[in-house]
């Protein structure tokens, strides 16, 4: 008897646990009910994700497109008043964050890959970066090769430490690393002449010159370690609200509003020091844009 109790005991906890997990996955009635939708979004990454002002919510390319989502999901909710709540997110947490159910749609930089996609359901890409290098002009680096014996800043969490360790195993080269813990503390590694270069994509490099002290002591060098499509994440096994993202991000992709949405951030001044990155839409993007998908790399 004693047995079989412990055994429906057990059978029950199953039960319980599936129907939790099944929850848990469907985003949509986790929003109704709580009348909030979590959004995952990084305050440095210009002009992506990034704040203004410490009491602000990020803005930029990334969020932009996010809010036209949120606009979904409000009219399929029929919720107009929505609450729309952000999470600072890191490239260390923030896939576990939207694992976990704290963050509904994250709004980043985060590079699709074949290993993520086992763990978080991806966007249709919205953006394709090229991984590249940023030096001082002033150090005389202008290929990779130069890096041989040189100390490189990376952003910890991100795919750029695994190709640079790629190309130092293939290279045969010695260059040592010296991670920041986020973009903006890899930057300062270069800034401050603790790294000479620092590897990261090519648009965000882009982004971090643009807005330092001095953007005309900085280049980035030509050669690319690899193309990096970009996606927004949220989790898995939840077909109801993958449909609503695949839709409205298509949406704006065939229609052509993506276009306006994109100049806005990249070839336009923009706050707070109304800079322009001058980066016009690249024949990768373009083509992304005119044939969606959300294939990893």
């Amino acid at each position: 008897m004693k047995r079989l109790v412990t055994t429906a005991l057990a059978l029950c906890a199953l039960q319980v646990f599936g129907t939790a997990a099944a929850q848990s996955s469907d985003t949509l009635k986790k929003i109704k009910e709580a009348g909030v939708i979590a959004l995952g979004g990084r305050d440095t990454s210009f002009p992506f994700s990034y704040k203004v002002s410490a009491d602000g919510n990020p803005i930029g390319y990334s969020a932009d497109l996010c809010m036209k989502i949120v606009d979904a999901v409000k009219a399929k909710l029929g919720m107009p008043s929505l609450k729309v709540q952000y999470e600072i997110v890191t490239p260390t947490n923030r896939i576990p964050l939207v694992q976990n159910g704290t963050v509904d749609l994250e709004c980043g930089t985060t590079t699709n890959t074949v290993a993520r996609g086992q763990q978080v359901e991806f966007a249709p890409t919205h953006f394709v970066a090229g991984v590249g290098v940023a030096v001082k002009k002033g150090s005389g680096i202008e290929t990779l090769a130069q890096l041989e014996g040189k100390t490189v800043a990376t952003v910890t969490g991100s795919t750029s430490i695994q190709l640079l360790r790629a190309y130092r195993k293939s290279e045969k080269a010695d260059i040592a690393e010296l991670s920041g813990k986020d973009i903006a503390d890899a930057f300062l590694l270069l800034s401050s002449g603790r790294a000479v270069a620092m590897v990261l994509d090519d648009i965000q490099l882009a982004g971090l010159i643009a807005t330092s002290r001095s953007p005309g002591d900085y280049k980035i060098l030509t050669e690319r370690l690899r193309a990096e499509p970009y996606g927004f994440t949220f989790r898995k096994g939840d077909p109801a609200f993958k449909a609503l993202v695949d839709q409205t991000l298509i949406g704006l992709m065939k229609s052509g509003e993506i276009d306006e949405i994109y100049s806005k951030w990249f070839t336009r001044p923009v706050p707070p020091s109304n800079v322009s990155l001058n980066f016009p839409l690249t024949d990768a993007i373009r083509e992304t844009f005119r044939n969606p998908n959300n294939t990893g790399v």
